[in-house]
């Protein structure tokens, strides 16, 4: 369960990125064109999107940035 969890956080992360650098970029939200805007669906993926950020930083792997040898 955990790691569906995890990969399902990864995905939605990496689709929520994917959305804010075509904002940046070309001003197109691909959310709004899909699903309208801020209708029920959109904000729902918003949501999900967002929670699933948090979820992916607190389950990630620790990186190896470890300060032992400084």
């Amino acid at each position: 369960m955990l790691t569906f969890l995890k990969v399902f956080a990864y995905i939605m992360v990496l689709i929520g990125a994917l959305n804010w650098g075509l904002i940046g970029i070309f001003n197109f939200n691909l959310v709004s064109l899909l699903f309208g805007d801020m209708t029920v669906l959109s904000r729902i993926i918003y949501i999900t999107v967002g929670v699933s950020a948090v979820v992916f930083a607190l389950t990630r792997e620790s990186c190896d940035c470890r300060y032992e040898n400084i």
